[in-house]
């Protein structure tokens, strides 16, 4: 043990990763139906692997809180610039009266705990489970005009307050949403979802989400009876119930096989070839007499694409409305993403630019569907890191600190700086779909990397300190943290339901996304049995991740030093 202590305090970059990997490790561990995830999994590695007294140089744990940031506001930035509309403002008051209630209440047990700028910021970060506030708040030690062994001594208990509150605020958050949120508002969280995905048009909770092999899109073949002889292809198409597609591809005529169009007229003994979802081709009202098997008939050249919604004359309308608008007759849609989070499609769900639909049908349908839409994505490992890197730096710089105000320097932060840059180049790849390229894995690396990484590095600077820091503030700084997690979404509740009169579903996932907790979302999913609440959660999380990066900045500036 020696050894290992002596070859990684005079290797701490190996250490970061030692404690990346345990975190990891820790994360599978379940409690229950709770999971730890690698989040608190690195924290709690690093808080072990820092007894050892290992010194993380700076400029590695910031390395890795920049990778974080970017990949974060890349992500979301076309949600958080689209969102800033009037039709979305109920949603960004809701999103800044959390965050605000928050900081207050934070700042307010400051006082009372006796807590410096650094104890208030991990206050924060933890209790709301915001690992950006943890970041932005240790960066802005540094830019205090004290000694360095002060800056340092806040930059941890910044760290060690945040690992105190960190799993309480997760916890309770993931618990108060879906438990105590429904009876605050007097509903049934699931009947409300209902009653929407109803009014959307979409039949139940499951329907059209594209996650069910059941509901996957084929293509059978069918010898048509006598009956047909005369008839269009559009009136074949027209047999099937409301709410139902099936479109004929393409037909066999004797030894020939065609393609057809809407206005085909079918021949007695003609075979079709029909694509639709499984269980409507499947289901016993079909209007056929036999089902073949003729492998030239369904050697359909079909594809599977990815397309992005660019057009601004298509934005803000529903699903309905776009498939009209682009003629969409051989498409079959099978889910909708926003963000990366998918979302319940129906006739009325309206479609945002930068959502991604995952689309199936003929190349050149697809093709042109895509141009008239927005583009193709295509897969790729490609990233243009010239554009990461100019990003990152450029954003960096303006985030320096250039005003001093007594014995502060007032500025955005490197860390919101480059949080700030990942939105606007998000922003701009959602405009101009060939400016750079950073496809969704190498965001999930940046992102899941950056974060973990510097949290185990944020670990183990705090992990000989952590025993002191219970001794001192343990009990009456865990009993702040759990005020500090439960009230603020308690606040966005009542004013939401009872001030903007938001739907509840909507209403709790945007509680989710301010507070920046992805799990209190798919557990509100899972209790909703439905997808509602991902409606509320894209924007306010956007929303949330920049305000508590600057509250955590604020804190340790205007804090007690």
């Amino acid at each position: 043990m020696e050894w290992l202590g002596h070859a990684l305090r005079q290797n701490p970059d190996l250490a970061v990763f030692l404690s990346l990997a345990l975190g990891y490790a820790i994360g599978l561990i379940r409690m229950g139906s709770f999971e730890l995830g690698p989040v608190l999994g690195a924290l709690i590695a690093g808080l072990a692997v820092g007894q050892l007294g290992i010194k993380i140089p700076e400029a590695l744990t910031n390395l890795f809180f920049l990778m974080f940031v970017f990949a974060l506001g890349f992500r979301t930035g076309p949600e958080f610039f689209q969102g800033l509309r009037s039709n979305a403002l109920s949603q960004v008051f809701l999103s800044v009266v959390l965050v605000l209630t928050t900081l207050g209440l934070s700042w307010g047990f400051a006082h009372i705990l006796g807590l410096d700028g650094g104890g208030a910021a991990g206050l924060l970060a933890g209790a709301s489970s915001s690992s950006t506030a943890l970041g932005t708040a240790t960066t802005a030690t540094a830019a205090l005009r004290v000694d360095p062994a002060r800056a340092s001594e806040l930059a941890q208990h910044a760290a060690t307050a945040y690992a105190l509150t960190y799993l309480l605020g997760t916890v309770l958050v993931i618990w108060f949403l879906p438990v105590v949120g429904p009876r605050l508002m007097r509903v049934d969280l699931r009947e409300e979802c209902r009653k929407m995905e109803r009014a959307m048009g979409l039949q139940s909770a499951n329907s059209g989400l594209g996650t069910s092999a059941y509901q996957d899109v084929v293509t059978r073949a069918y010898k048509l009876s006598p009956e047909f002889a005369g008839r269009r292809v559009a009136d074949l198409e027209a047999l099937w119930p409301a709410g139902e597609r099936a479109i004929v591809e393409r037909l066999r005529r004797g030894d020939h096989v065609m393609d057809c169009t809407a206005d085909t007229v079918l021949e007695a003994g003609d075979t079709v070839a029909i694509g639709g979802h499984a269980h409507a081709l499947l289901h016993a009202s079909r209007p056929f007499l036999e089902e073949v098997d003729d492998e030239a008939l369904l050697n359909v050249p079909i594809v599977s694409a990815e397309v992005v919604l660019t057009n601004r004359q298509l934005a803000s309308q529903p699903l309905k409305a776009l498939a009209e608008r682009v003629a969409a007759r051989d498409i079959f849609l099978r889910k909708v993403r926003r963000a990366g989070r998918e979302l319940p499609f129906a006739p009325e769900t309206r479609m945002e630019r930068g959502d991604i639909l995952t689309v199936t049908g003929r190349e050149n349908e697809v093709a042109r569907i895509a141009d008239r839409i927005g583009y193709a994505e295509y897969s790729t490992s490609a990233t243009d890191l010239l554009l990461v890197g100019a990003a990152i730096a450029i954003g960096g710089l303006i985030g320096v600190p250039a005003l001093k105000v007594g014995h502060v320097e007032i500025g955005l932060s490197i860390p919101v700086g480059v949080l700030l840059a990942g939105l606007v180049v998000g922003h701009f790849r959602l405009i101009y779909p060939r400016f750079g390229r950073v496809p969704d894995a190498s965001v999930w690396l940046f992102e899941s990397l950056g974060l973990t990484a510097f949290l185990a590095a944020v670990g183990i600077d705090a992990g000989p300190a952590l025993a002191d820091a219970f001794k001192v503030f343990g009990w009456p700084l865990l009993a702040a943290g759990v005020i500090v997690a439960l009230a603020p979404p308690f606040v966005a509740i009542l004013i939401g339901r009872y001030v903007t009169r938001t739907h509840p579903g909507i209403l709790l996932g945007v509680c989710a996304g301010a507070s920046t907790s992805a799990p209190a979302l798919a557990e509100l999913e899972k209790v909703a049995e439905s997808k509602i609440p991902t409606l509320g959660y894209g924007l306010a999380c956007a929303i949330g991740n920049v305000l508590f990066a600057v509250c955590g900045t604020l804190l340790v500036l205007f804090g007690r030093h």
